[in-house]
């Protein structure tokens, strides 16, 4: 296979996950402002179980010290395209911009502690905005 296409693929599987953590995220922003709002889509369970379920499988990773599969397979395609480990902006323009957002630098414990604590307000919200009900 060429090598442009698993750098493709890899900028894919980067768009994909911050796709995932913009949906954690923006997915208990959304939760807390659509309860004072009257949003009834924020109760909808298959959202909610889907949200829960994403960022429960997060704080699990960190508290178990695994990578996500997804920065694993990611790294791998562009390990095989030649890129791997490569500073400066000699990637991809998608790769270059979501690496930088998505991927920062600081100690484990930062990660863990601050997964756990917002894995803590995502299922905190299934008390406060409870899934299913219709006010």
């Amino acid at each position: 296979m060429d090598n442009q296409w698993f750098l493709i693929f890899a900028d894919a599987l980067l768009v994909l996950h911050t796709l995932l953590v913009a949906f954690v995220i923006l997915g208990l922003v959304a939760t807390f402002v659509g309860y004072f709002l009257g949003w009834h889509w924020v109760r909808n369970v298959w959202f909610r179980l889907a949200h829960l379920l994403v960022i429960g499988v997060v704080v699990l990773q960190s508290w178990l010290g695994v990578i996500c599969p997804l920065t694993s397979w990611e790294m791998a395609l562009r390990a095989k395209a030649g890129q791997a480990g490569q500073a400066g902006y000699e990637g991809s323009f998608i790769q270059h911009w979501l690496q930088s957002i998505l991927y920062y630098s600081a100690p484990d414990w930062v990660f863990i502690l601050a997964y756990t604590v917002f894995g803590a307000l995502v299922l905190a919200s299934w008390f406060v905005v409870r899934p299913g009900r219709q006010d």
